[in-house]
């Protein structure tokens, strides 16, 4: 991390996992775990699942966690069932909400266009964007990550300002390390966010590229957190399974201020 010009952040994704109760009591450990302690190193933010929203809110109210949603949708309203929209979220009282995670684009049919208009829709809404991007194992073993992550990048923020880039983070989750255990080697996500930077670099210029916080994602946790956040573009994270157990979720909170 270069700290003089990024702020670490931490966030965890929840996924489908914990009801409201659960969910309160899952902030309070990591309060509780973090008493005492100085975290103004980083920022932290639990995103959890719509109906564990107000919940989190409230445990977290006057504490140094902010709270996200995992998705939104791009429309202000309509006949779009089950979906929630980006002024709903701010009506909770949720600051941040992740775009583009591989299970929506998995299993849910999400592209980059539809990240696209996703990003748009938070960013006119008030909310900051955690904009996920990353490949697949074959496109990995083809040798064309550079290319793959390039091209999600620059068509997930098409027509994003560069003023708007002060409230988006990228979170770079290789697909093939996240829920699996494996991990991209400290190396390998360096080299991958490095690239991300500078694809930013080519579409706003060195500024704003330098500005902007890269997360790692997929299967960080407490034990390799130090050394992938020792790497100069590595700027933070996106937790899964590590963000669901407060002592994992809070020595990675550790590890981000070093």
């Amino acid at each position: 991390m270069n700290k003089a010009v990024r702020k670490a952040i931490i966030a965890g994704n929840w996924k489908m996992n914990k009801t409201p109760a659960e969910a309160t009591q899952l902030i309070g450990e990591i309060l509780a775990a973090n008493e005492g302690k100085d975290v103004s190193g980083c920022e932290v933010i639990a995103c959890v699942p719509y109906v564990d929203i107000d919940a989190a809110v409230k445990a977290a109210a006057g504490s140094f966690i902010k709270i996200g949603a995992e998705n939104c949708h791009w429309a202000k309203s309509g006949a779009f069932t089950g979906e929630i929209s980006a002024d709903m979220l701010v009506a909770c009282g949720v600051e941040y909400v992740i775009i583009g995670h591989s299970e929506r684009r998995q299993y849910f049919g999400e592209t980059d266009l539809t990240v696209n208009q996703r990003v748009k829709a938070a960013l006119e809404a008030g909310l900051k964007v955690i904009l996920c991007v990353g490949e697949l194992l074959e496109q990995r073993e083809q040798g064309i990550t550079a290319e793959i992550i390039a091209m999600q990048t620059k068509i997930d923020l098409l027509d994003i300002t560069a003023e708007q880039m002060a409230n988006i983070i990228i979170a770079y989750e290789p697909v093939w390390a996240i829920g699996t255990g494996k991990t991209a080697t400290a190396d390998q996500a360096e080299e991958v966010c490095a690239h991300i930077r500078a694809t930013l670099a080519t579409l706003y210029g060195e500024a704003v590229a330098e500005a902007t916080t890269i997360q790692y994602g997929g299967s960080m946790n407490a034990k390799n957190a130090a050394e992938l956040l020792g790497k100069t573009n590595v700027d933070g994270g996106l937790i899964g399974g590590a963000a669901l157990k407060a002592a994992d979720f809070s020595a990675i909170i550790s590890a981000a201020q070093a």
